[in-house]
């Protein structure tokens, strides 16, 4: 009896001796710079608004915040660095929803195994795509593309910026909602994709208005709806794809968000949330997002986990229709 109220007695100081360590930990994190990795390229949208982040972060905390580019391989490369860090909050992984949600589907060997190293921390933003046609087009509306597709399967062309890519798997879910068949067209990279689409190469496309308003701007494309529920406001007259002809449910979007790896103490996580959010509804950093058409989203551990889990039913749907496999 005696030796069991010892190892009580030990088991109990050991618990509340943790527990204050745990909370110190948190209330002193981070007492050392913070590396932020991502997975996307330097000047692109996801990193020029990472890096503003990382600004107000490193002052907020009186830390230096760096960011990291491991750009390529499908997200592979910047997971691959990241899983091996300890899960202290020091290093965090910039990945949006499709990193998340389509990788394990498109991947079926090594994708599963390289998304479960993560968990989620942080939301950043959330960016919607928009279906352009060349200027000279004939399509007036998301009616009129559907309509054309109808009268001649397979033979209207779209383009994407790889085979995988939400360019690919948005229209896929046009076909999924619609009954059409259409034929695919991947680029190797987003520059090349919406020169085709302005000379006609290829018949339309999605994009953000970040990757494509270059060639709107020089009057070569036309954007025939928003692949939303709501407009733009930065495009207050391009409708959305159920105004323009489109079944509601065509709603083509992606979010970004702060991972970290697998393990990382809860209250850590909470303080990470806490302030991003602070960072997230600074004016500044909304104004800077506004530039992008990104919207500003503070979400919750959890409401990160269900935006991943609902995307990945729909990928898991629309892979599988398209009989993609990537490896």
């Amino acid at each position: 009896m005696q030796r069991k109220t010892f190892l009580a007695a030990l088991i109990g100081a050991a618990t509340f001796a943790h527990l204050p360590a745990v909370a110190q930990s948190a209330a002193d994190f981070p007492n050392k710079p913070v590396s932020l990795f991502t997975a996307f390229a330097p000047g692109s949208g996801p990193d020029a608004t990472l890096r503003l982040v990382a600004e107000k972060l490193g002052k907020l905390w009186n830390q230096r915040v760096m960011v990291e580019n491991r750009p390529g391989g499908g997200g592979f490369i910047a997971m691959d660095t990241v899983k091996r860090a300890a899960p202290d909050g020091y290093s965090l992984l910039q990945l949006d929803s499709d990193h998340l949600a389509a990788v394990p589907h498109l991947y079926k060997q090594r994708g599963v195994d390289a998304v479960k190293h993560f968990e989620p921390v942080a939301s950043i933003f959330r960016t919607t795509f928009l279906v352009a046609v060349g200027s000279e087009s004939k399509w007036k509306n998301m009616g009129d593309l559907i309509a054309a597709a109808k009268a001649e399967p397979g033979k209207v062309t779209y383009g994407s910026w790889g085979v995988g890519s939400p360019g690919h798997l948005g229209a896929e879910l046009l076909e999924e909602l619609t009954g059409i068949r259409m034929q695919h067209v991947p680029y190797r990279e987003v520059s090349q994709l919406f020169p085709a689409v302005a000379t006609g190469d290829v018949a339309w496309s999605l994009g953000t208005l970040p990757s494509s308003s270059g060639a709107y701007k020089a009057g070569k494309l036309r954007y025939i709806a928003v692949a939303s529920t709501k407009r733009l406001p930065q495009m207050p007259d391009v409708p959305t794809a159920a105004e323009a002809g489109a079944p509601a449910g065509f709603d083509v979007n992606a979010f970004v968000v702060l991972t970290a790896p697998k393990g990382l103490p809860t209250a850590i996580r909470a303080k990470i949330n806490a302030d991003m959010a602070k960072v997230i509804a600074d004016p500044e950093i909304k104004a800077r997002f506004d530039t992008f058409a990104f919207e500003p989203i503070i979400w919750s551990v959890e409401e990160i986990q269900r935006g991943v889990d609902a995307k990945s039913k729909v990928y898991d749907v629309l892979v599988k229709k398209a009989n993609i496999s990537l490896e």
